[in-house]
């Protein structure tokens, strides 16, 4: 409960991501939470440094769509990344995601496992994230999509 407290303390004044967070233990705790309701995790991996993370967590938040998406199909955790932990080796586990520039999105299904790992850059859209390109994202790795049953 004092987790949730923090975090939600921490988005509304523009602090996304927790630099003193334990990843590895926020993302086994949501594993433990996707493999009970039957979701994926969705990592978000990037920094409060980094507008256009911060930017992708507002469209998400202020959008129906999108969030709805997220909370049916999802547990996600915000991972961040900066010069501290950058030699982590959960980023090893992971298969390297910052390579792709921030943020960067991992998929894992409800056991943990990494099935897809996503460039932001293809979300976009003129001058930001697109909403349908979002929506088509988290769609297509759906449980019920993976599964054949979309």
């Amino acid at each position: 409960m004092a987790f949730a407290v923090v975090a939600q303390a921490q988005k509304e004044h523009g602090k996304v991501y927790n630099p003193e967070a334990d990843a590895h233990a926020d993302i086994e705790r949501a594993v433990l939470v996707a493999q009970q309701e039957h979701k994926n995790v969705l990592l978000q991996i990037g920094g409060n440094w980094c507008i256009w993370c911060i930017r992708f967590h507002n469209l998400v938040e202020k959008n129906d769509t999108l969030k709805d998406l997220l909370h049916d199909n999802y547990e996600v955790v915000h991972v961040n990344y900066d010069k501290n932990n950058k030699e982590d080796r959960l980023w090893k586990e992971l298969g390297y995601p910052q390579r792709f520039g921030f943020p960067v999105f991992v998929i894992l299904d409800e056991k943990g496992n990494r099935i897809h790992t996503q460039n932001s850059a293809y979300l976009e859209e003129g001058e930001g994230h697109s909403v349908k390109k979002i929506s088509e994202f988290l769609q297509q790795w759906t449980p019920a999509a993976i599964s054949g049953k979309f």
